[in-house]
């Protein structure tokens, strides 16, 4: 027998070889397994027509959150929101098209997470996205525009509103939103900083026309957001770029 030999037909080699295979078929299991803690049970099209476990599903694990609280994965909890779409055929899987308002139906590029109705916390428990009215340590820099007082332009070349202020996230140091006063609302509304050009002479935004605006999603509070707020006004602006004009939705030929 040779070096490393145990018998003559198993050596050293082939035991590290099997045992590896055992090892990588262990992490794929996991893999697959964590794979399906969210998501779980899923229903197949959104009306409840048949419900898909999935294999593997893990036992549910209970996770201590960071400023208290406590969630455990996966569970029978449900979406509370409507789908405000109907399929356009009958058959399972057909595509969805909006119901009413389709800015707000939670379809497509405006779809939205159930996340928490709290704001995104810091280490040390604050709020991480504020206005930059109450974060003291934060301005624009020099060589940028400062969009305060700007004018917001909508897809149709048409003001929406004025800039009043702008969000900063204090961890990631960076603008997230810009505050927007839009005459006829209440409150201001918030404009995520990825649908906007920033110009010298203006704020435009591609994904709703000028009177959309008023339609946003509002805050709860004026000087906080929460994380399904960011969620619902995200999808906002993200349903417009396919849904603010009709023929957004049709085909380029």
């Amino acid at each position: 027998m040779g070096f490393g030999a145990i018998t003559q037909y198993v050596d050293v080699a082939q035991l590290v070889l099997y045992g590896f295979w055992a090892f990588f078929f262990g992490v794929i299991y996991y893999l697959v397994r964590e794979n399906h803690r969210e998501g779980y049970p899923m229903e197949t099209d959104g009306h409840a027509r048949g419900v898909i476990t999935g294999w593997p599903v893990p036992r549910p694990k209970t996770y201590r959150l960071a400023h208290g609280g406590e969630v455990s994965v996966p569970n029978d909890r449900r979406s509370p929101q409507t789908l405000n779409a109907e399929p356009t055929h009958g058959w399972i899987g057909a595509p969805l098209v909006p119901t009413g308002n389709p800015l707000t139906a939670g379809v497509g590029p405006g779809a939205w997470a159930d996340r928490a109705d709290e704001p995104d916390l810091d280490e040390h428990g604050h709020a991480k996205i504020v206005p930059l009215r109450t974060a003291a340590d934060f301005s624009v820099a020099i060589q940028d525009t400062d969009p305060r007082g700007l004018p917001v332009l909508g897809a149709d070349g048409r003001e929406a509103g004025r800039v009043t202020d702008m969000w900063v996230d204090r961890m990631e140091v960076m603008f997230r939103y810009l505050e927007v006063k839009v005459p006829g609302v209440e409150r201001t509304v918030l404009l995520p900083v990825n649908f906007t050009r920033i110009g010298r002479d203006a704020v435009r935004v591609k994904a709703v026309l000028a009177d959309q605006f008023a339609g946003v999603p509002l805050t709860r509070h004026p000087e906080q957001i929460t994380l399904l707020e960011e969620e619902k006004i995200t999808a906002y602006f993200g349903a417009g770029t396919l849904y603010a004009e009709p023929g957004r939705a049709e085909a380029l030929l």
